[in-house]
């Protein structure tokens, strides 16, 4: 990890969205009606929700209470140029970490202590990042919708078990894709990809027993041999099959693409745009900048 980061301020995120979310994004604008539903019919449920959820029976981070994560937390949202959600601690077995957001309301991220136990600090605020990713995208309304399917949502809305089945193909599609671009948010605030591939190693199979064991080279060397072995037709077949109901994308190929955008040329160009201003037609909604 560089002993200085690079603050990207201006930063916009078609500077580094990635090219799948662009396209599966347009995908769902083109679906008639559901940014409305999501905003005026689910939206508001689904937000108090999970804000009397999270206020009682979650940590709110803060600069009096879990300080180290809250530094965390400011440095991310001080390198993208982006305004600091909520931040709740959950006790839960399962590691995992996840956004909540409409815009114009202020946003929130959960993160499980079981991943909090896996994971480095630095690690932790590749994972804070990556959250951060879906904020400065505006993923709000596609995956609010995606987690209420997730979380049952055929519950909160009558027909919902329709919606949900006619919705669920195509949103997890973008889900998957959307997690790319937010693993290049990640690799944006934490300048080191073995920061990013390690947090997706340990996801895969880590342990707070294992974590200190694991090798990150040999695992880096399995993404790049599953990238060759599924380009067979039956390697084709299998990875759709392996993939198609996941909400995220397979762990070797998220840590395969995050090693070449490193490499890349758009990757090293972002880092040395620092400085730009914010574009003039840039709107406020609420407390949160939609860029």
């Amino acid at each position: 990890m560089p002993p200085t980061k690079v603050v990207l301020s201006g930063l916009t995120s078609d500077q580094f969205r990635h090219p799948l979310d662009l396209q599966a994004t347009q995908t769902l604008k083109n679906l008639p009606g559901l940014d409305l539903i999501v905003r005026n019919l689910l939206g508001p449920t689904a937000e108090q929700f999970f804000y009397l959820d999270n206020i009682s029976s979650s940590i709110l981070v803060g600069d009096r209470q879990l300080p180290h994560l809250h530094d965390l937390l400011v440095e991310a949202c001080k390198i993208l140029d982006l305004e600091q959600p909520q931040l709740y601690i959950r006790q839960h077995p399962v590691p995992n970490a996840y956004t909540f957001a409409i815009r114009g309301k202020q946003p929130f991220i959960v993160i499980h202590t079981s991943l909090l136990e896996l994971l480095n600090p630095a690690e932790i605020q590749a994972v804070i990042a990556h959250e951060l990713g879906h904020l400065k995208c505006d993923h709000g309304v596609y995956l609010t919708l995606a987690n209420l399917l997730v979380l049952a949502s055929s519950e909160l809305l009558p027909f919902g078990h329709l919606i949900a089945q006619s919705l669920q193909g195509q949103l997890l599609e973008w889900v998957r894709c959307a997690e790319f671009t937010c693993d290049r948010a990640a690799l944006l605030v934490a300048q080191d990809a073995r920061t990013v591939a390690s947090v997706l190693m340990k996801l895969t199979g880590g342990s707070p027993s294992l974590a200190a064991e694991l090798n990150l080279d040999a695992f880096l060397e399995q993404a790049r041999s599953y990238d060759v072995a599924s380009k067979s037709d039956i390697g084709e077949v299998f990875q759709f099959v392996q993939s198609n109901q996941l909400t995220h994308p397979l762990p070797v190929l998220r840590a395969r693409e995050i090693d070449r955008w490193a490499s890349s040329h758009d990757y090293q160009t972002v880092l040395k745009m620092q400085g730009m201003s914010y574009n003039d037609k840039s709107a406020f909604r609420g407390e949160w900048r939609n860029w």
